[in-house]
């Protein structure tokens, strides 16, 4: 671990930040050691968030901090593809769940989940209920995550799992949840069938729920 990245991060100084991030890239190190530097920095930045010490903007700045970096990583990640097979491994969606704007999380899970070989659709953020429920008929996707990081968001987890339930489409597909504190207790309130505590742990239970299909 870099403390140096994860403090630049956490402390908003973008371009020591980015500074760091091609020195460490330019000395080899492992570009998975560096996102993993952002999930650790992005745990802080959360935990200063809930304290109220950072506020929307530094939320948004961060996410920006994230971007550039994973801008720059991306290319070194060695891409696993699809297990010697061609094609991807499967298809995945992913959103921010109504109600909630933050996308920091999201954000590495879909760059974990794209670069280990995985067909992935960013909905965004703040996804309305409706719409998880139209891209999975549309798409016919094996997984979806659903992402939040504020506390009300486990109740829009809830409701959009019920939604797919309703809609006949929840025995199709696999449902992940992540973000903020999400634990195994929000997980059985949610509905989901397993939660994340980081983008690592995404990609694991998706090739272990694509590799039993």
């Amino acid at each position: 671990m870099s403390d140096e990245l994860v403090h630049a991060i956490a402390d908003m100084r973008e371009d020591e930040a980015l500074a760091l991030t091609r020195k460490l890239l330019d000395s080899n190190a492992d570009p998975l050691a560096i996102l993993d530097d952002c999930r650790t920095a992005m745990e802080i930045v959360g935990k200063r968030f809930g304290e109220g010490e950072y506020f929307l903007p530094e939320l948004i700045l961060s996410g920006e901090i994230l971007k550039a970096i994973s801008t720059e990583v991306k290319p070194r990640v060695p891409q696993e593809g699809a297990s010697g097979k061609t094609g991807k491994r499967g298809k995945v969606i992913v959103g921010t769940v109504q109600g909630d704007i933050h996308d920091i999380g999201k954000d590495i899970v879909v760059f974990m989940l794209d670069v280990n070989g995985f067909e992935v659709k960013d909905l965004g953020v703040d996804v309305p209920v409706q719409t998880f429920v139209d891209e999975i008929k549309h798409l016919q996707p094996h997984i979806v995550a659903l992402s939040g990081f504020l506390t009300l968001s486990y109740t829009s987890m809830k409701e959009t799992v019920e939604a797919i339930k309703a809609a006949g489409l929840r025995d199709k597909i696999k449902i992940m949840i992540g973000g903020g504190t999400i634990d195994q207790q929000v997980c059985a309130y949610a509905g989901a069938d397993a939660f994340g505590k980081d983008a690592m742990v995404a990609v694991t239970l998706a090739k272990q729920w694509i590799g039993g299909k």
